[in-house]
């Protein structure tokens, strides 16, 4: 018996070993940051079962490749130029042809001119818009959203889609799997008792087959109607963008209406997205050739997410800040980016170059404010400014740079929106654009409080523990 069990118990050892050197193995050839590799090799070879289970459901990027093959599949709408037009270098900046170039590299997808973008402030004027424009679709209507709640914010979008439907367009719903989940019941079971609507999850997140993505979310926002049209930004469809009607947890947004050639982008992106959930193929439906366009905005969107080529977002953000000459504006609900980004801002700044963060004086998410606390001094002490909105939170995202390139979407500053989540941003050329979005970030800064740093005041040393510990969770939050 002694020897069966000690022959077991060696087997078992065996076992243990060979599992630990092969995600090892794995961990070397496919983790290209350090800490990242350090970290999980440490956890594999301290508590070999849980940490290789962990790794195995949130280690891995298996979405790379069904990602890649969907986005080769039907028309490319990509092109290799990286040629800068004339019209492009109206818009911009002198120094800003370098970010050009880069963004070609980046994403060789070439703007398109002659779109108007719109501002539009909170749910209380983007939600009227949108339920306009859907009950007056005649094709077609697709919508996509991390959260769309069953509340009445929710209904009133599906009460104009039904009348959509009544025209004889279409309409197409996408709900991330887990933003599904944010009301009860789900938007899902209302959807159920309506006809002509599709709907579709985006990696459910009760589903066993879809557990190992769970880290994984389709964190976009659009919303297109008639192929011409469309909303696009970070604002969500919930209850608490109503912020005029007082709900129990209001959220200040910023949403942009899209008009021009540039929605057939997001078409693209839309599409992906819907095959990607198990969908079928289907061909959008586009704007006639010939129609008028509405302004004079080079526009052009950058899609991103966890495939082989993620990292598009943050390395446009990167060369803008490089690029920038005179002011750097950023609103962002959330503030956690990696070392690099914090480098450039404070290089930035340096350089003389004026750097506004306005971030919110109270975050929606347990220990997020003390994770951000965390960078707070190292950034003031370079120069970089920071301010803090008072309630309702703020879940804005926009950045403007030397008053004449805007980027805006979905994404936040933090290795959620940079690495993990599946994101979608709009690049957009001129002052137009950037003049209005600058309007809204001027306001948001008069409303706010200035962080002040005092190196005569030091901050308590339980503080630093929490600040740095709740910063360890980033990848998390």
């Amino acid at each position: 018996m002694d020897t069966v069990t000690l022959s077991s118990f060696g087997i078992a050892g065996a076992l243990y070993i060979c599992l630990q050197i092969s995600v090892t193995i794995h961990i070397l050839l496919h983790k290209d940051e350090v800490p990242s590799a350090i970290g999980w090799m440490g956890l594999i070879w301290l508590a070999p079962l849980l940490g290789t289970v962990m790794y195995v459901l949130l280690g891995i990027n298996r979405i790379h490749r069904k990602a890649l093959s969907l986005r080769n599949s039907g028309p490319n709408m990509l092109t290799s130029s990286a040629q800068i037009t004339d019209e492009e270098k109206k818009q911009i900046p002198p120094s800003f042809i370098q970010l050009l170039r880069l963004g070609h590299k980046v994403h060789p997808q070439n703007f398109s001119t002659g779109n108007q973008i719109t501002p539009y402030i909170n749910g209380d004027n983007a939600y009227p818009e949108m339920c306009r424009l859907i009950s007056s679709a005649r094709k077609e209507v697709l919508i996509s959203s991390y959260i769309f709640n069953n509340d009445p914010a929710g209904q009133m979008i599906l009460s104009a889609a039904q009348k959509a439907v009544k025209n004889g367009a279409k309409v197409k719903i996408l709900v991330d799997g887990v933003g599904l989940n944010y009301s009860k019941p789900n938007l899902a079971q209302a959807v159920k008792k309506l006809k002509g609507i599709e709907f579709s999850v985006f990696l459910p997140s009760k589903s066993p087959v879809t557990l190992p993505f769970l880290n994984l979310r389709n964190h976009r926002k659009m919303m297109i109607i008639d192929g011409k049209e469309a909303f696009f930004g970070g604002m969500n469809i919930a209850q608490g963008n109503l912020v005029a009607q007082h709900p129990q947890d209001p959220i200040q947004d910023v949403t942009f209406k899209v008009q021009g050639p540039v929605v057939e982008q997001m078409l693209r992106v839309f599409e992906e997205d819907w095959i990607f959930s198990g969908k079928k193929h289907f061909i959008p439906f586009t704007a006639p050739k010939g129609t008028p366009l509405p302004g004079n905005t080079p526009a052009r969107i950058i899609p991103d997410g966890p495939d082989n080529d993620f990292g598009k977002i943050k390395t446009l953000i990167m060369g803008a800040l490089v690029c920038a000459q005179k002011s750097i504006h950023i609103v962002t609900p959330y503030f956690l980016p990696e070392r690099d980004v914090l480098n450039a801002l404070e290089l930035a700044s340096m350089r003389g170059v004026h750097v506004d963060i306005i971030l919110p004086v109270k975050s929606n998410i347990f220990g997020m404010d003390w994770a951000m606390q965390a960078n707070f001094a190292r950034l003031l002490k370079k120069g970089v400014k920071i301010y803090q909105t008072p309630a309702p939170f703020d879940h804005s995202k926009l950045l403007v740079v030397d008053d004449a390139w805007t980027f805006a979407g979905s994404a936040n500053w933090d290795v959620r929106s940079f690495r993990l989540n599946f994101e979608c941003n709009i690049e957009c050329l001129g002052q137009r654009t950037a003049v209005q979005v600058l309007k809204i970030i001027h306001a948001k800064k008069q409303a706010a409080r200035a962080v002040v740093f005092n190196p005569h005041q030091k901050t308590s040393f339980l503080a630093l523990i929490r600040n740095n510990a709740f910063k360890l969770l980033t990848p998390y939050y």
